[in-house]
């Protein structure tokens, strides 16, 4: 019988960034039209998209081996789940999200126990009680359907909403009192699933690449011709993962040097290195690196 993992990717926001990271970990995923079962060039691998707020939900119950979604979401779900792996990644940075409590700008508030008895409005009705309980604050928790940022301070006192900038909440002249969570995307798998073999094995060697990935999205490497006296000089300004890569040319007083490094650095280092005597100088993006 042939084995299969059944993997639970985001639909929505996320979903864009989420097949983009798995192309530069070597997977390609196709979705046509409104499908929920797109195609991945892995037969071991069956993907379903799905709301992001569903998918540890479905992981816990066993309907999905395993599923990428935020620790946010994880908690709200209250799923008994194994952490595969760490991804930090959004839909528009690297960075994690934040879970925040919200009040307008104008707002008398400036505390969490100012809301004692207060309204508050959320999709993370859970988490935000158990924050609140935590704290000896009783306030009623609605559960919203969306559009949260508007509700504020006419329907409710404030909320508990996700943003990655904080520009929507700026937009809505809403003031941050408290960050109840940071969240990144985790690799999460059920824990029978887990418990199989091939399936655990599969999600192993998966988020190897996606970490990869994920590393190699701030990286490049560097590729230079060197005299062999300017080696000590360009040694002492060239960073490095580790060190780098040296090598005589054939039939030649050169060198050749190759290098990773944090993409940022590459704009102000490769004027330095021109000067210092470096040539056909090559940048080049990365698609894994595997520490």
């Amino acid at each position: 019988m042939e084995q299969k993992l059944r993997l639970g990717l985001p639909k929505g926001s996320l979903q864009e960034s989420t097949f983009q990271l798995f192309k530069r970990a070597g997977f390609n995923i196709s979705v046509r039209g409104r499908s929920y079962f797109p195609h991945i060039d892995d037969p071991e691998i069956e993907v379903v998209l799905m709301r992001a707020q569903e998918i540890p939900r479905y992981v816990n119950d066993g309907v999905l081996d395993a599923g990428l979604s935020g620790l946010d979401w994880i908690l709200e779900n209250e799923a008994d789940v194994v952490e595969v792996a760490d991804l930090a990644y959004s839909k528009q940075t690297s960075n994690p999200i934040r879970v925040v409590l919200a009040v307008a700008e104008n707002s008398n508030i400036k505390k969490v126990q100012d809301l004692q008895g207060k309204r508050i409005a959320t999709e993370l009705v859970r988490l935000t009680s158990n924050y609140l309980a935590q704290r000896g604050v009783a306030a009623n928790v609605e559960f919203s359907y969306g559009a949260t940022e508007v509700k504020v301070p006419r329907l409710v006192d404030a909320i508990v909403d996700i943003t990655e900038t904080g520009s929507s909440l700026r937009a809505n002249k809403l003031r941050i009192i408290d960050t109840i969570l940071v969240s990144t995307t985790r690799l999460h798998a059920n824990k029978n699933s887990w418990a199989d073999p091939f399936k655990s094995g599969k999600l192993q060697n998966l988020a190897v690449l996606l970490l990869g990935a994920l590393v190699a999205d701030s990286k490049v490497g560097l590729k230079l011709n060197l005299p062999n006296e300017r080696l000590s000089e360009v040694l002492a300004i060239l960073p490095a993962m580790k060190h780098p890569t040296v090598s005589q040319l054939i039939n030649s007083d050169w060198l050749a040097i190759e290098v990773i490094l944090d993409e940022r650095k590459a704009r102000d280092l490769i004027p330095v290195l021109r000067r210092a005597g470096a040539q056909d100088i090559i940048e080049y993006p990365l698609n894994k690196v595997i520490p």
